[in-house]
């Protein structure tokens, strides 16, 4: 493990997982790369955990014995921003979207794999410290505050205002929301996106990109239906509007 690693120590991670044994292994692995990791098995339970503690992320499974992690998810969103990443037995389209829906931010399939998981959980947590990159080439410093009209995106805080009324997004949301901002006038195709966002390749079938850009929009006063702000350009990606 290099020096820039090491530099996540005060990460803490919240797994919230009924299988016991699967659970500790997890715990195990990421401690002993660096992480403050703390468990919960029961459903039930999580909700005040996640309040209580306020972690830097949250392992999220879906099945759980007391309350799934759909419901869960659901239930923390208006007091928890930071990143939520669960994890799910099924292939199901249906319930990836649905999560995504809830608010969560990414989604792995079980059995995870340690490293997989230790890779998604710093390379989130990073974006979260640093706020994503804008895929435009500048000559000089890149802007931390966008403004158009009466929708303001802050990058040094974090945070959209529409109207001067605080716009609630989440962390993954908040990054697509900057990433479009910030190439306001370019078309993104989704393998760019999802590249900047994720730092993986894009499949081509996961649809976590066009999922958050729908819950978007209309917390940014667009019209879901006939868009103005963020368009969908067939065949090619999103064009954020600069002048709507």
């Amino acid at each position: 493990m290099d020096g820039v690693e090491q530099t996540n120590e005060s990460w803490r991670i919240l797994i919230v997982e009924d299988d016991e044994r699967l659970a500790d292994l997890t715990r195990e692995y990421l401690e002993n790369n660096g992480l403050t990791v703390s468990l919960e098995t029961h459903g039930g339970a999580a909700v005040e955990r996640i309040r209580n503690e306020q972690p830097d992320l949250v392992v999220l499974d879906l099945m759980l014995p007391g309350e799934d992690g759909l419901s869960i998810c659901r239930r923390v969103r208006p007091f928890f921003n930071g990143p939520i990443i669960m994890l799910t037995a099924r292939t199901d389209d249906l319930d990836q979207v649905l999560g995504l829906e809830m608010g969560a931010d990414d989604y792995i399939g079980k059995p995870v794999q340690p490293r997989v998981l230790l890779a998604r959980i710093r390379a989130m947590l990073r974006r979260v410290e640093t706020s994503p990159v804008s895929g435009q080439e500048t000559s000089g410093e890149e802007p931390v505050r966008l403004q158009f009209n009466d929708l303001v995106v802050d990058r040094s805080m974090r945070e959209a205002w529409l109207s001067d009324e605080s716009i609630d997004l989440t962390s993954a949301e908040f990054d697509l929301l900057w990433l479009l901002a910030s190439n306001a006038g370019r078309v993104l195709s989704r393998e760019e996106i999802f590249t900047a966002l994720r730092g993986i390749e894009y499949d081509g079938q996961d649809r976590s990109i066009d999922v958050r850009v729908s819950r978007i929009r209309p917390k940014i006063g667009d019209d879901p239906i006939h868009p103005r702000r963020i368009k969908t350009v067939r065949s090619k990606g999103y064009l954020f509007v600069k002048e709507a």
